[in-house]
């Protein structure tokens, strides 16, 4: 698997959490970005990217190559990565 993981998630969403240990239990290389911490235009910048793949703008929104998921869900996560 080697496609790029992208999450968008906040620090103190459990749904975001598991998402985030996940990816760490099973090796997958990841970033994230956890929106709630950012400010100002940084911000903005990022929820408006957010909005592009996700309009409705809900955490985790997770992209896996060319893939978005919205929210925790093992089975489409282990789907998407082909694991």
């Amino acid at each position: 698997m080697n496609q790029p993981v992208k999450m968008y998630t906040l620090s103190t969403c459990g749904h975001c959490k598991s998402a985030k240990q996940f990816m760490c239990d099973h090796n997958v290389r990841h970033e994230f970005t956890d929106v709630d911490l950012l400010t100002g235009e940084e911000r903005k910048a990022v929820l408006d990217e957010i909005r592009r793949y996700n309009p409705n703008c809900s955490f985790p929104t997770i992209l896996i190559g060319d893939k978005v998921l919205i929210g925790y869900n093992e089975k489409n996560i282990i789907e998407a990565l082909e694991l």
